[in-house]
């Protein structure tokens, strides 16, 4: 039995308690060699009594100790010592998942997306090693200060007599996430922490695990045989899909890797938070490509900016990848048209504009006409009224050529020169 100031190995010290799980319990230690904090799992007792537990938990450590991935605790080391098997681990800054859950009740979706994503990342690299987790639950899934998460307890050397634990309450969390082979006793695989990533994920979107009951075993018959509550209608259907599909009891139905599981995760947290595109049907899993709206034949004018898609709350989720809406019926659709100068568009009644202007011209030409004439009476009149009061202008001389050299006819020049001059 340990308990705070046990030293193991000569090097490990334990501090204080920080969490109890179905295979052990963890502690806050220092590494006295290194002067570093570290955390300690000590496994229980009655595993070691277990014929080869001690054999395939060093098999396990070691290659856990060989994972590299942020998402995934790291194995510093591991051994067995005062008959007593533990684990050295990096200690963790944050608190788990389901302390969060235990506070707010349940996580948006966008949230929620994100997180899965991380977790099935770290899944997948454990996957890669051959190594199953079997415990995945909110208690191992530490969140870090910065939002980062972290998977943790590893359920290392499966044991049969872990199993029988359950009579006794001791794995009453894991029941609650185990997958139907499991509860069926076919056994743990990847494909079962898939399935226990999405009871986590239906819990993080409704507040509550999808089955509850009186006994481990009452609950984990229900995750054979059962049917989850349905989901609330205001988280996004493309995020029920993906859950559901990691839900699926047939483990052929579910996401076939943890990593196709990340990515879907990821692309609705994606959609959901920065509003990078619309989200995509759950199958396949590969992003369908975007379509493009046919246009006319011919260049186009060039699009001014697009107006950003205002962010829809709540029950919306879509941000940002809502579909266009489609033209009003009373608007006529623009189509592309080359560049260059256009001539302007015809318009209803253009043959009645041209002839009211053709009538202003030739009613201002008249106008023109008749101001002209009336001057040109007026000036015709005045000029005969000065005619008849001017003496010079009424006097008519008649001369002859043979009176004027015989003089008979002499006249004065006077005014007649008076009248050129006049003139």
């Amino acid at each position: 039995m340990v308990s705070p100031g046990t030293v193991l190995n000569g090097r490990y010290r334990i501090d204080s308690r920080i969490a109890s799980g179905g295979m052990g319990d963890v502690w806050k230690g220092t590494d006295d060699v290194l002067d570093r904090t570290v955390a300690i799992k000590i496994m229980l007792s009655a595993l070691l009594e277990e014929p080869g537990f001690v054999k395939r938990f060093h098999a396990e450590a070691k290659t856990m100790a060989g994972i590299n991935h942020p998402g995934v605790v790291r194995i510093y080391d591991f051994g067995n010592d005062q008959h007593q098997a533990y684990l050295i681990m990096e200690l963790i800054e944050g608190d788990p998942l389901s302390r969060t859950l235990n506070k707010v009740g349940r996580l948006t979706p966008a949230r929620t997306m994100l997180l899965i994503a991380q977790a099935a990342d770290a899944l997948q690299a454990a996957h890669d090693k051959g190594i199953v987790h079997r415990d995945v639950k909110p208690g191992n899934l530490l969140v870090r200060p910065n939002g980062t998460l972290v998977l943790t307890d590893f359920g290392i050397a499966r044991s049969a007599a872990a199993s029988q634990l359950t009579a006794t309450g001791a794995v009453m969390g894991t029941a609650s996430y185990l997958a139907p082979e499991q509860a069926s006793g076919v056994g743990a695989s990847a494909i079962s922490d898939v399935y226990s990533l999405g009871v986590v994920a239906y819990q993080c979107l409704t507040g509550h695990r999808p089955y509850d009951g009186d006994t481990p075993l009452e609950i984990a018959m229900k995750h054979v045989t059962g049917t989850p509550k349905a989901m609330p209608n205001d988280i996004p259907p493309v995020v029920r899909q993906i859950v559901e599909r990691a839900m699926s009891k047939e483990p052929g139905s579910r996401w076939p890797t943890a990593a196709s599981f990340a990515n879907a995760a990821r692309q609705a947290a994606g959609a959901l938070t920065h509003g990078s595109g619309p989200l995509l049907p759950v199958q396949p899993v590969s992003p369908s490509p975007v379509s493009a709206t046919p246009v006319s034949p011919g260049p186009s004018r060039p699009l001014s900016p697009a107006t950003p898609v205002p962010v829809r709350p709540n029950g919306g989720y879509q941000r940002g990848s809502a579909p266009v809406p489609a033209a009003p019926a009373s608007l006529t659709p623009v189509h592309g048209v080359p560049y260059g100068p256009q001539a302007p568009a015809p318009t209803g009644g253009g043959g009645r504009t041209a002839l009211t202007v053709v009538l202003v011209v030739v009613g201002m030409v008249a106008v023109l006409a008749c101001a002209g004439w009336l001057g040109y009476q007026a000036k015709k009149a005045k000029d005969a009224e000065n005619a008849r009061s001017s003496p010079a202008h009424s006097e008519i001389v008649t001369l002859s050529a043979g009176g004027w050299l015989n003089g008979a006819d002499h006249v004065s020049m006077d005014p007649m020169t008076e009248g050129r001059r006049t003139r």
